[in-house]
């Protein structure tokens, strides 16, 4: 099977669609299909491989400058040069510039186009859209999702929560819950100790860590909130906050008014491979507390590592958690959270056997199990579309794109 995928994000940003983006792009090739990429260019920085990824020039968003969104141009002027390549599908990961240039070029290849349904915008435009109303910024999320889910031949989500709340959109595309796996090396044990020593930590400091996007709709708020509480009867206690993002400012502000300075430790982006596995391994526990959350792959990448965690069960999150394999489940409530935090923190050796629970626990979320059900999916959705065949379009070449082949 020869596989297209299309995004505005990928890394070297950071964030879950790229992760995702890449544990499929290696489980399929793995399987020995050829799997390419069409990314942003991010000033020339680039990840470690880069086969198959055509990288494009992007455009910066004012709101946050992190992201990107494709220049279509740049890829539409390259349309003879994909219809060449022969793919069988078109496989869309974000619903901006790359939406509207996947469902075009699907259409002109005469190819199905899915596309996955990464992140709850209803929850998460109006953060970015500040000069709009909030009930206007959700309409308009609800709206945009339904016209470019109901343009597709098939929706991948990554879980349940998220697959209701599409339906209750008034989406009637075909859909399957698919959510991204665990590789293998996520498994293989970091150095807490060297991390602790690194980021000058004390060995026997209690530590809370959250990993993810620094983003107003992560909650994060409430994770200070509840290190407050926590400090109250443990002022020691360290929350890691691991990544960047749009609230990183406002957090910091927060931390500060809450007394927080030396309670709070903002380490940024970390290395996936080298650094993030010690990190996770330098926590006494994992702490999730965003609302609007599509799945929460962290929550597995933490439970691979031994960690317990605690997180509030909600939207995707509700298909990770299971109450006592390798984590607690709080309610939206700082007294109750930080009570639950407190009972892990002061019990080490319970902690610790509900991290071990965790680990077997994630080892059921394999990449390579969840590929096949992919590879399945893509199938019956190509021969689905061939039993009723669209007439492709012709178009013009030129040249644009950078590519890696070799």
């Amino acid at each position: 099977m020869k596989i297209l995928m299309i995004s505005d994000v990928y890394f070297p940003r950071v964030n879950g669609v790229s992760t995702s983006i890449a544990t499929y792009r290696r489980e399929l090739e793995e399987r020995g299909h050829e799997v390419h990429l069409i990314a942003p260019d991010y000033d020339g920085v680039t990840t470690d491989d880069e086969f198959r990824i055509r990288r494009v020039p992007a455009r910066h968003l004012p709101f946050d400058p992190e992201d990107r969104m494709l220049r279509a141009a740049c890829v539409l002027i390259e349309r003879e040069t994909l219809r060449d390549e022969e793919f069988d599908l078109i496989h869309i990961q974000t619903p901006f510039v790359a939406h509207y240039l996947g469902v075009k070029l699907a259409k002109e290849l005469g190819i199905p186009r899915v596309e996955t349904y990464h992140t709850y915008f209803e929850e998460y435009l109006y953060h970015y859209l500040p000069f709009v109303p909030k009930g206007a910024a959700r309409y308009l999320a609800r709206s945009l999702s339904r016209r470019q889910c109901n343009d597709l031949d098939a929706l991948v989500v990554p879980s349940s929560g998220m697959l209701e709340v599409l339906r209750g959109y008034g989406i009637q595309t075909h859909a399957e819950i698919i959510p991204t796996g665990m590789p293998a090396d996520n498994f293989i044990h970091g150095d807490g100790p060297a991390f602790r020593a690194r980021y000058g930590i004390a060995p026997q400091r209690p530590v809370m860590l959250y990993v993810g996007r620094v983003a107003f709709e992560k909650n994060i708020g409430f994770l200070l909130k509840m290190t407050a509480r926590i400090k109250q009867e443990m002022p020691e206690v360290l929350l890691l906050v691991a990544g960047e993002g749009p609230a990183l400012g406002s957090l910091k502000r927060k931390a500060e008014q809450l007394g927080l300075s030396d309670n709070v430790l903002f380490v940024g982006y970390l290395d996936r491979k080298r650094e993030l596995p010690d990190c996770y391994r330098a926590a006494n526990l994992f702490t999730f507390s965003s609302r609007t959350e599509t799945q929460g792959l962290v929550l597995l990448e933490a439970m691979a590592q031994g960690v317990p965690v605690l997180a509030l069960a909600e939207m995707g999150t509700r298909d990770v958690l299971r109450e006592g394999q390798g984590a607690l489940i709080a309610s939206h409530e700082v007294e109750d959270f930080a009570a639950k935090a407190l009972s892990l923190l002061r019990a080490p050796h319970a902690a610790m056997n509900l991290g071990k629970l965790g680990r077997e626990y994630a080892g059921g979320w394999t990449a390579g199990a969840l590929a096949e059900k992919k590879l399945d999916f893509y199938q019956r959705t190509i021969d689905r579309h061939l039993e009723v065949p669209t007439r492709a379009q012709s178009f013009t070449p030129t040249a644009c794109l950078s590519t890696s082949d070799d």
